[in-house]
């Protein structure tokens, strides 16, 4: 049992609890006092907001007329113009359309009431109910003799007749303007702060930047954002109403429809109600086809193409062009329009959509209102690891084993094991003492065992008879230290490499001396102890003294990336350290592979020789002005990413030239013909990092272990490197710009797209052409062997 906290540690805690108390209560009040405000004020905000929106939609056709010299005041006019116009000119049709309509539909009356008709004496004759609605009616005519004999004696009711005062023709006028006076108001303030908002734009962002306060990059990045994602949403919303609407316009007109023109219109404007509106849009033809066809084809046939043209927009063309371009959930969709509906009722439907993209990127920019992010943003709120975690803790290792099949179709098996596998291990060393129970640790261990006792299962490996392992991981005193051993064994034997794991180690010389090793060649040491040095050292000693023969590697996979430093593999008595399972295989095929050379060819892309060996004939590399160019290059994107070193590397037949850097590098050779400095003969970097020709970005160079044995970035003191592709427009490579930073640091989506960015602008300065377009921010290639995140 744990002893009670003595008074003087409780009184932290319970004011702790009593601050969360209040601070949850305050948030509460706030949000009360901000959705009163919204119900309240929505005779002012809603103008505003739509005007907003509407700014959003119009800002890129105002910034690309001011951008071509028009003044703004211009600019703003001649949008405004072209957007009424259009306006006019399609509300002039559809009025057009109405008018022909209305004088139409007292034609339909016959073929609506035939249909009626026709429907009505098939539904005639003996039904499932008909029973039961026979029983209704004999109930209700004996009610109604019984209060009948009642009320006999009842004196009879009078008829009263009110007579209404006679309305003036004023009064009258007045009753027919006033429902059309309200949306014409609106509708001007709407306009009139339109052309407020475009005009003064920079005035109103700096306005809004003066409210966030705080972090100016954060606060700029925010106000960026929300613009992007509107306006991206409002733009490719239009442009799938737009294709739908003119596909159901011209169906309409084949088919036979009156109004196609109308019908088109209203449903690329009720398209962007969500959810209600292709609803709404398809009752209108469906109903008119009814009326019009005196038989059924019009129908089925307005009725098919509905459905055609709702399967392909919702499945080809909304995925095709945006998808989830406002990165938010469908439950948060549909939340939202309930809410901004109950608040603002058919305009907040509209709405819906604009302002909760505003709320998520809030929460994204401002730490206070995280939570907004997380109820509303479309990202998972858990990590893959993390979810087979709690799985586990919830004794539910088939949705594990799910969640796990899932990774692997992505990646791979040994991939998986890298990336989620470890992270699971890790995460259960980190709460084995601090937070599990007994019960949540077998949950954990059991479901763990259950999961790699699937995957081998599913993937497994052919060993050959009498074949010796050539690798045997010994696992610490953790159930976790075993499971990590079989996940390391199961990748070495997917890679060919006959493995096995053994009991379960001690430091120990009569573990030791029971251990078998004949044909062993590697001994692997698995431990996520965040403090292993004393354990390893008596092991790694005896081991050593039993079998000098074996090299040992120490899975440390418990201690953080900034501190594995501290545990050197010398001082422990190893011949390599490995923080994950990739880089473990990595370091275990290498030490089997000792004999063999581990350079690599400076030339991988044997396509781009040519283009390399013209470039280099082509380019004046003694040409002082290029050279300052690149240099100037260089020493900016090293300002920008804020590193060591920014080096701009060129790929030669059998040799790689160094054309611009922001500092003098050491390790170099100089080129004999152009007197170019360059990477020595035995020393590939380029090539090496540019094998797929993509980005690559290493956290930390010491886990990769063909990079941590380069010269070149050991004389550089690179720890981190990045490194995006020199590419011409056909896809050919001519080298590399690279970042080398001397401590741990990772890149993120938008700095490896800033990065390749400035890889174009290389290729313009060395071919005087234009480089190929950078694509969206994806995830970027990361180096083989890094397994843990880097802690930010």
């Amino acid at each position: 049992m744990i002893p009670p906290l003595p008074p003087r540690s409780a009184k932290p805690l319970i004011q702790a609890q009593q601050a969360d108390v209040l601070r949850v209560a305050a948030g509460l009040v706030i949000a009360t006092i901000i959705v009163a405000a919204l119900y309240f004020g929505q005779a002012v905000l809603i103008p505003l907001a739509i005007a907003f929106l509407i700014s959003f939609a119009l800002g890129p056709a105002v910034h690309w007329l001011v951008r071509r010299g028009l003044s703004r005041i211009l600019a703003v006019a001649l949008t405004m113009v072209l957007v009424l116009s259009v306006l006019g000119a399609v509300g002039t049709l559809v009025g057009i359309q109405m008018r022909s309509l209305s004088a139409e539909l007292p034609t339909y009356q016959t073929t609506i009431r035939s249909k009626i008709e026709e429907l009505g004496a098939r539904m005639k004759g003996p039904g499932i109910l008909e029973g039961a609605m026979q029983t209704v009616d004999t109930v209700q005519k004996e009610v109604a003799e019984v209060v009948g004999e009642g009320e006999t004696n009842a004196v009879p009711p009078q008829r009263v007749q009110v007579v209404p005062e006679p309305v003036s023709p004023f009064e009258t006028a007045l009753m027919w303007l006033s429902p059309l006076l309200a949306p014409l108001a609106t509708a001007g303030i709407v306009l009139v702060f339109v052309v407020l908002i475009l005009l003064d734009q920079g005035d109103l962002r700096d306005r809004l930047l003066r409210l966030l306060g705080g972090n100016m990059f954060r606060s700029t990045d925010a106000l960026e954002e929300a613009s992007k994602r509107i306006s991206k949403y409002l733009l490719m919303q239009l442009v799938v109403n737009v294709t739908y609407a003119i596909p159901m316009a011209l169906g309409l007109w084949l088919i036979g429809v009156p109004g196609f023109i109308l019908w088109g219109t209203l449903a690329a404007v009720m398209r962007f109600i969500p959810y209600v509106g292709p609803i709404l849009s398809a009752v209108f033809p469906l109903s008119l086809a009814f009326a019009v066809d005196p038989g059924w084809n019009m129908v089925l046939m307005t009725a098919g193409l509905i459905l055609v043209l709702e399967l392909v927009s919702n499945n080809v063309i909304e995925p095709m062009l945006y998808g989830t371009s406002t990165g938010l959930s469908v439950l948060s969709l549909i939340a939202a329009a309930t809410f901004w509906t109950a608040i603002w009722g058919p305009v907040g439907l509209v709405l819906s959509t604009p302002l909760t993209v505003c709320l998520l990127v809030v929460g994204r920019y401002i730490p206070q209102l995280s939570i907004l992010e997380t109820l509303l943003g479309s990202s998972p709120a858990l990590s893959r690891h993390t979810r087979i975690y709690q799985r586990l803790i919830a004794n539910d290792p088939d949705d594990a084993i799910d969640i796990a099949e899932d990774a692997i179709e992505e990646t791979s098996v040994s991939g998986f094991y890298n990336d989620e596998g470890m992270e699971v291990l890790r995460q259960a060393s980190i709460d084995y003492i601090i937070n599990a129970r007994a019960e949540h640790r077998l949950r954990i261990a059991n479901g763990m065992d259950e999961l790699l006792e699937a995957i081998r299962a599913e993937y497994s490996t052919e060993v050959p008879e009498g074949v010796a392992p050539h690798v045997a991981c010994i696992p610490g005193k953790w159930e976790i230290d075993r499971q990590a051993c079989e996940m390391l064994v199961h990748s070495l034997q997917l890679d060919g490499v006959p493995a096995a794991t053994k009991a379960h180690g001690s430091t120990t010389s009569r573990y030791v001396a029971s251990l078998e090793l004949e044909g062993v060649q590697i001994v692997v040491l698995s431990f996520f102890s965040r403090e292993p040095d004393a354990a390893v050292r008596n092991l790694t000693r005896r081991l050593r003294a039993r079998w000098p023969q074996v090299k040992i590697v120490l899975g440390l996979w418990g201690v953080p990336l900034e501190e594995l430093d501290k545990h050197g593999a010398e001082p422990l008595g190893a011949d390599a350290v490995a923080a994950s399972i990739n880089e473990a295989t990595r370091r275990i095929q290498l030490l089997l592979r000792k004999g063999e050379e581990k350079r690599t060819d400076a030339v991988q892309d044997p396509r781009a020789g040519a283009t390399r060996n013209g470039t280099f004939d082509e380019l004046s590399l003694d040409d002082q002005e290029l050279r300052e160019d690149l240099n100037d290059l260089a020493i900016r994107a090293a300002d920008v990413f804020n590193v060591k070193t920014a080096a701009i590397l060129l790929l030669g037949t059998n040799k790689e030239l160094l054309l611009g850097a922001n500092r003098e590098l050491p390790g170099l050779d100089i080129d004999p013909r152009s007197r170019v400095m360059m990477l020595p003969t035995d020393t590939s970097l380029a090539s090496l990092l540019l094998a797929d020709a993509e980005s690559l970005i290493v956290p930390d160079v010491e886990r990769d272990p063909l990079l941590a044995e380069n010269t070149v970035l050991r004389a550089w003191s690179a720890r981190t490197l990045a490194a995006a592709p020199i590419r011409l427009v056909d896809g050919r490579v001519l080298g590399a710009l690279c970042l080398i930073h001397d401590e741990v640091r990772d890149l993120e989506d938008k700095e490896r797209e800033l990065l390749e960015t400035l890889a174009a602008e290389v290729v313009e300065r060395l071919t005087g052409e234009e480089a190929p377009p950078v694509d969206e921010p994806k995830q970027p290639a990361v180096s083989a062997t890094v397994g843990q995140p880097v802690p930010e």
